[in-house]
């Protein structure tokens, strides 16, 4: 059996096994799914997976094969009330954790983890409090945050948090997903200048794994500034800070802000108290490079010296750069812009769905073996095609004439040309309808 076969023959079997106990991913355990319909529910779970973005009539049609026995819109929208989007959730994380170690690609012996968050616009409902943003006269927008932490060498998601707009919170997610990380210690979680925080430090040092965070600049008003008399006086440095975080207030405290820090009952920090824990202390490694002639970097890590130069550092927090890349894919090639309902419970089913088929594909990709066709370049998989490939690869159709996948996605290669970059270009989008959208 090839790789991407067992890989399918996972994946359904975990289904099967959720079918013959569906009554723990169902809204009424003791009804749903009781009676005998066309759609039982390894059948619709495996739908609402290998779903793209056309309107829902044409999917059915497509993943039936036009027959005329096609279930109705209507059949569909009552048994996917039936589900619960913690399903597809459990799903996506017992086939991820399953294969979390199979390919296991490692920078110097360690797993590299990036934490990042995206918007995800969905149908427009001023209803919805939660997710309903109004601009001025405009009509106003829904949004949903994805927050995610994403394997950087193995090209998958392993953790997420969805969250309504409104009430978004990235650092509330990070921390979440740091407290239940299960992965080895030896792991490096990445972030951007946005989730600078001592509380998120600490949450990554009490695991007691590692962090890079990008944060703000030694003349702005992030960690670093407040102890910038203690650090070298030159542009360029790689050394060592160590602070004490606190919640009292005394005269010792007053006098050495450079070495304490003080934290107000508002404040967060999940470490701290006025009783048991009154002090924690932090030993920072800070490290400033220079990105162009008058712009530089700084970081916050806590790897260890004698293991990671600064020049490792540079090329750590580059590496990041691969999370916001597979944002694009998912969104994208996977689908990710485009729901078959207005509900935000069947939105986040499918969001949870194009998850489970971007991991899917990535671990399939990930086993294939691409030859060097010229001294040039090197060659990487053309991931959008790859995605189409294993989209059908778990559609219905691909029952009768299973494709050879391997063959296929080996064939559908780019040239990687190092130093490129484009300006990203952002501008707005409106919703395409149904009726309207391409086939």
């Amino acid at each position: 059996m090839k790789f991407s076969e067992e890989v399918k023959a996972t994946l359904w079997e975990l289904i099967d096994e959720m079918g013959a106990n569906v009554s723990d991913y169902t809204v009424n355990p003791e009804k749903d799914f009781s009676r005998k319909k066309k759609w039982d529910f390894a059948t619709l779970v495996k739908f609402i997976i290998s779903m793209e973005g056309q309107s829902l009539k044409n999917e059915l049609h497509k993943y039936f094969g036009y027959t005329t026995d096609c279930p109705s819109n209507a059949s569909f929208n009552q048994r996917r009330a039936q589900v619960s989007s913690k399903a597809f959730e459990y799903l996506f994380n017992t086939f991820t954790e399953h294969y979390q170690n199979v390919s296991d690609k490692r920078f110097k012996g360690y797993k590299l983890i990036a934490c990042d968050g995206s918007d995800i616009n969905i149908a427009h409902n001023p209803a919805d409090t939660e997710t309903y943003f109004k601009c001025g006269n405009s009509k106003g927008f829904n949004q949903l945050h994805l927050n995610a932490m994403y394997d950087l060498l193995n090209r998958t998601y392993s953790d997420i948090v969805i969250q309504p707009s409104r009430s978004e919170n990235e650092h509330a997610a990070f921390c979440d997903m740091v407290d239940r990380y299960n992965g080895d210690p030896k792991s490096i979680f990445i972030t951007d200048r946005g989730y600078e925080s001592y509380n998120n430090i600490a949450h990554v040092i009490e695991k007691g794994t590692y962090f890079l965070f990008r944060c703000k600049d030694i003349c702005s008003n992030g960690i670093i500034a407040g102890s910038k008399d203690r650090l070298p006086k030159t542009d360029i440095f790689d050394c060592h800070l160590s602070l004490i975080l606190t919640r009292k207030w005394t005269n010792e405290i007053l006098n050495n802000r450079d070495i304490y820090r003080h934290f107000r009952n508002a404040h967060s920090f999940d470490f701290l108290d006025l009783n048991e824990h009154i002090f924690y202390n932090m030993n920072l490694r800070v490290v400033r490079f220079p990105i162009t002639d008058n712009d530089y970097e700084c970081i916050l890590t806590n790897l260890p010296d004698d293991e990671f130069s600064t020049e490792e550092i540079k090329e750590l927090y580059a590496l990041r750069w691969g999370i916001e890349t597979s944002f694009r894919e998912l969104k994208y090639a996977v689908g990710l812009t485009s729901f078959h309902s207005k509900k935000r419970e069947y939105i986040i089913q499918e969001i949870w769905a194009r998850l489970l088929l971007y991991n899917f594909c990535e671990i399939i990709t990930t086993h294939i073996t691409i030859e060097k066709c010229t001294k040039k370049y090197t060659y990487q998989v053309n991931y959008t095609y790859a995605i189409h490939i294993c989209r059908y690869f778990i559609s219905k159709m691909a029952e009768k004439s299973p494709p050879d996948v391997e063959a296929l996605i080996s064939k559908e290669i780019l040239p990687v040309r190092p130093g490129r970059h484009d300006p990203r270009k952002v501008d707005h989008k409106k919703a395409v309808s149904f009726l309207y959208r391409v086939a």
